[in-house]
């Protein structure tokens, strides 16, 4: 199966001075076929030619109507020459109605909007 919809982010920097890598909360509004809320945290390093995270983010709300929670994994490399982005359902994460969900998700900005796609099975 196949929703699509909008999203709002808020990332809010951490200070963590004594790491090299940036941390920062993400906290998420899904709208459409996925409806609800996304937190968790994300890891990056920017050098200057890559830049490079990954996060966890607990979704919790309704898919279609079926109405539970889940967890994602992000993992992304961006820079000049490619930009590479997978986002996975973490496997036996999913409670509620969606208990047994696997899928994938994709990610899309233009004109300042954050668009997902996401596929899935229950």
């Amino acid at each position: 199966m196949l929703v699509t919809g909008l999203f709002e982010v808020k990332l809010d920097p951490q200070n963590d001075e004594l790491t090299p890598a940036g941390r920062m909360t993400i906290s998420k509004e899904y709208l459409g076929g996925l409806t609800g809320k996304g937190i968790g945290q994300m890891l990056s390093k920017r050098t200057d030619g890559e830049s490079v995270y990954s996060a966890i983010e607990e979704f919790e709300g309704a898919l279609e109507g079926k109405k539970g929670a889940f967890t994602l994994f992000h993992n992304g490399i961006m820079s000049s020459l490619k930009h590479e982005l997978t986002i996975v359902v973490v496997a036996g994460s999913g409670t509620g109605e969606l208990a047994g969900i696997q899928g994938t998700m994709s990610i899309t900005q233009e004109g300042g909007n954050h668009q997902y796609e996401f596929t899935y099975t229950l």
